[in-house]
């Protein structure tokens, strides 16, 4: 029944459908961008739609997937799409051992960019847990008990197969410190010597050397000692500290003893009378620069003593002991004879 005076209205009904669903990340500078477009998704993305429900699976989560993602749906009408807004957010996290230390101890950090204070946490030591799950997310250890060759990682309880990297190498004082000296054969005066000063530490130490009874310090303080051209005088004993944020070290000292090929050397006499019969009468060698090993006396080319001491004494000098001498010196590099010596012993009437 149409009332009159009114007019017949035509009603038409537009059939849409879904045709195409799409899953869209938003980029910083190019706004939203086709997961399918993005080579760092190639092969770690799914879709699945069903019941009404479509999902997005990205396998292989890395940190950079994190990002806002939003679903789009397009029908079977043309320049019709639909896209959900704001959309979600996904922060991927990756769990981090941090360090953070002192003289005495030191602790490790199981950090996040998601602090989770209600989580459970594991620590693990050389790739075994050190206890049991724990709501802590820190491990202590004492600087002095660490072990080098240890690592550390973490891990969120129920995460288990998704650990921390290890960290290999923490902070500790110097220790091993050990001296050497190269060459380590003769050293002869004029030659070129180092030492080097050696420690296992993290940071590395700076490195000092010492002369005992020398001066306080030598320069430059460095893990090597470099001696371009030694001399005798540089003979004695050296030591050297190896020191870091965490500590000090002192190590045990090295002697060097420095001999020249040199073996010139004059003698020199001692006379309470050489005219005197029954006075002391005294031959003393003064080396220039060397410590000569052995010495050895000759009167008229007959050895007369052989040993370390360079002084041939008369205890009690008489005329028999009229005639030349001279000494030998040598050591290692070799030997040397001494220039000649006359004398005349005379009676007193």
């Amino acid at each position: 029944t149409r009332l009159s005076g009114c007019c017949l209205l035509y009603l038409s009904c537009d059939m849409r459908r879904v045709e195409e669903t799409v899953w869209l990340t938003k980029r910083t500078y190019t706004g939203l961008v086709d997961l399918r477009t993005q080579s760092e998704f190639s092969g770690r993305f799914q879709y699945q739609c069903k019941y009404k429900t479509c999902t997005l699976t990205i396998r292989d989560l890395r940190e950079t997937d994190s990002a806002q993602y939003q679903f789009r749906f397009i029908t079977n009408q043309q320049s019709r799409h639909y896209t959900g807004s704001p959309g979600v957010t996904l922060t991927v996290t990756d769990l981090q051992v941090k360090l953070s230390l002192s003289s005495y101890s030191s602790w490790l950090d199981c950090h996040s960019r998601c602090y989770q204070p209600d989580r459970l946490y594991v620590w693990y030591k050389n790739g075994q847990k050190t206890s049991q799950e724990q709501s802590y997310y820190y491990y202590y250890y004492y600087t002095s008990s660490f072990n080098s060759a240890d690592s550390y990682s973490c891990a969120v309880a129920t995460y288990e197969h998704l650990p921390s990297p290890s960290v290999l190498r923490l902070y500790y004082a110097p220790k091993l410190l050990s001296v050497s000296v190269s060459p380590s054969a003769e050293i002869v005066e004029g030659s070129s010597v180092t030492l080097t000063c050696s420690s296992d530490a993290n940071p590395a130490a700076n490195y000092t050397w010492y002369k005992k009874h020398g001066n306080p310090s030598l320069q430059p303080a460095s893990k090597q000692f470099n001696f371009r051209s030694i001399q005798s005088s540089d003979s004695g004993e050296y030591y050297c500290t190896a020191e870091n944020d965490l500590g000090r070290r002192t190590s045990g000292s090295i002697f060097i003893n420095v001999t020249c090929e040199s073996n010139s050397f004059f003698r020199k006499q001692h006379t309470a009378n050489n005219r005197l019969y029954s006075h002391i009468f005294i031959f003393n060698v003064v080396k220039t620069r060397n410590q000569f090993s052995n010495y050895t006396w000759y009167k008229e080319n007959q050895t007369l003593i052989h040993g370390p001491e360079g002084t041939y004494q008369f205890t009690s000098i008489s005329s028999e002991d009229r005639g030349t001498y001279y000494c030998r010196s040598e050591n290692q590099l070799g030997q040397s004879n001494s220039s000649s010596v006359s004398i005349d012993v005379q009676c007193e009437y």
